[in-house]
């Protein structure tokens, strides 16, 4: 099994290659080790509250929402939000349904102070497939990982 370092390690060449303004960027399995091996990280779901009833939750993610459903607007109390619930200096880990919001999140709040930003890719839900469904190809939610109906 890979260390949290080497995980890490990987995700941080991985924001270098893609030139993201933050620390790293996970792919969900990364994730899941990451939470489960350090006490200090935090996952922080930027989803909305429809998303989280309708779709589906992540046991023990804090949910902040980025943008409100269904007007889509940005949460302009998010890192204020952010910053009541984790340190500065915690490891802190962006997911949202397909990783766009999550990228967002990510940055806002890498720019605001957050050291230990990672942004997971594929999201909750992951791409559409051919029939233009989510939740099938690729993400959380496919890969088998912990989560619960909403």
């Amino acid at each position: 099994m890979e260390t949290i370092a080497e995980i890490l390690q990987r995700a941080q060449i991985r924001a270098k290659e893609m030139n993201l303004p933050y620390e790293g960027a996970l792919l969900p399995t990364e994730a899941l080790v990451v939470l489960q091996e350090n006490q200090g990280a935090k996952l922080i779901d930027v989803r909305s509250k429809a998303e989280w009833d309708w779709v589906g939750r992540i046991p023990g993610a804090i949910e902040i929402e980025w943008q409100f459903y269904p007007t889509m607007q940005i949460n302009p109390d998010f890192l204020g939000h952010l910053s009541k619930k984790v340190p500065k200096d915690s490891p802190v880990m962006f997911i949202c349904r397909s990783g766009v919001r999550s990228n967002q999140a990510a940055a806002a709040a890498s720019e605001s102070g957050y050291q230990n930003c990672y942004n997971i890719l594929e999201g909750f839900e992951g791409d559409k497939d051919a029939s233009g469904h989510r939740g099938i190809k690729g993400g959380w939610k496919a890969g088998g990982l912990p989560w619960v109906q909403g």
